[in-house]
């Protein structure tokens, strides 16, 4: 078995597991999520290719981490995690991405997740549930963030938070790759596994 169909089968018995869990069938889960009900069948038989706003959208509904969809069970009492062993959950235009490296257990979850942005090139999230709170740490570069339609520079050395209940982007700024540390604290109560 290769390691995306590997991937994959975590994703399915992830979504059903939650899906289950929270009581609702495909139908509602499927208007509630945005996703067609076919194309979530495909992805609890382990087929298709979801994208990222898709998991995005259905962790939201589900009450759970992206990462509680996407990974197996944690061992031990240390995660050390490389980026090159984690797949890209999202991949821009000019070669930018977006990797969701660990999610923390407790009653506050947080996902830490490492970005590349190109100069010019963006990620338009739409709102997430209310108390999701998301951290970003500018590595190198510079970055735009938007929220709410308003444009915040983030420079090298800086870091922004906010509310993820509003409509945000991050924007590669400048004229060099802008490398960023995301978290996305969720609410207390949603469940990462």
């Amino acid at each position: 078995m290769t390691e995306t169909e590997a991937a994959l089968r975590t994703l399915a018995h992830n979504v059903r597991t939650a899906r289950t869990r929270a009581g609702l069938s495909l139908d509602e889960l499927g208007r509630r999520a945005k996703v067609s009900k076919g194309a979530l069948v495909g992805l609890e038989k382990a087929q298709g290719n979801p994208n990222f706003a898709t998991l995005v959208r259905l962790a939201d509904t589900l009450g759970v981490s992206v990462s509680a969809l996407m990974e197996g069970p944690t061992e031990g009492r240390v995660r050390v995690v490389s980026s090159d062993e984690v797949m890209p959950l999202w991949a821009g235009e000019r070669g930018g991405e977006a990797r969701l490296m660990l999610t923390t257990t407790g009653p506050a979850p947080v996902e830490v997740w490492r970005w590349r942005l190109e100069p010019g090139e963006e990620y338009p999230s739409h709102p997430h549930q209310a108390g999701v709170i998301e951290t970003v740490s500018v590595t190198s570069g510079r970055m735009t963030l938007v929220v709410d339609g308003t444009e915040h520079p983030v420079a090298a050395g800086q870091t922004a938070t906010f509310d993820g209940d509003a409509a945000h982007t991050y924007r590669g700024a400048g004229e060099e790759t802008c490398q960023l540390i995301m978290t996305v604290q969720l609410p207390p109560g949603q469940t990462t596994g």
